[in-house]
């Protein structure tokens, strides 16, 4: 079993109410628009990072993180990258790739709006985590944790950080 915390759109911006969430976990995922490298940095130490870059990320960000990761965990395919559209309203070829890797999980950012749902359709689970920082129309700032054991995900919760700009 691997325990993650699945958090976007930090735009720059990440706080204790954050961090007191991530220490429990073994990998931290960041969906893109990471904003600066310090935020990064602010993460607890020893957890596995699988970080992608987002529309609002440097050039110092682009070269250090890859725009998609397909990885595998725990017998789980995961497909993250930070634009993506939600279902079924994915966004330009995003429906096609789903369909050709065929991950179990598509997790995206972007949109600040935190969003889990099972898409029949391309038979894969859907995650957004919504916004961890303060910049865009989100109110409340949200992140994801769950846990991936024999290739399935178990004991989500949505962790609401409180409203933005508190």
């Amino acid at each position: 079993m691997v325990k993650i915390a699945l958090i976007s759109d930090s735009h720059g911006f990440v706080d204790s109410k954050v961090l007191a969430h991530l220490h429990d976990v073994d990998e931290i995922w960041h969906a893109g628009d990471i904003g600066d490298e310090a935020v990064i940095f602010a993460l607890p130490h020893g957890k596995k990072l699988r970080a992608v870059f987002g529309n609002i990320d440097d050039l110092n960000i682009r070269e250090r993180y890859k725009e998609e990761l397909f990885f595998e965990v725990e017998g789980m395919k995961i497909l993250m990258l930070h634009i993506g559209g939600r279902p079924p309203y994915y966004i330009k070829d995003i429906k096609k790739k789903i369909q050709n890797l065929k991950p179990d999980l598509f997790v995206c950012g972007h949109s600040h709006i935190c969003k889990v749902e099972y898409d029949a359709k391309v038979n894969c689970l859907y995650m957004n985590p919504g916004a961890i920082g303060h910049q865009g129309f989100h109110q409340i700032r949200t992140l994801l944790k769950f846990e991936i054991e024999e290739g399935k995900a178990k004991n989500l919760r949505v962790v609401e950080l409180g409203k933005k700009g508190k």
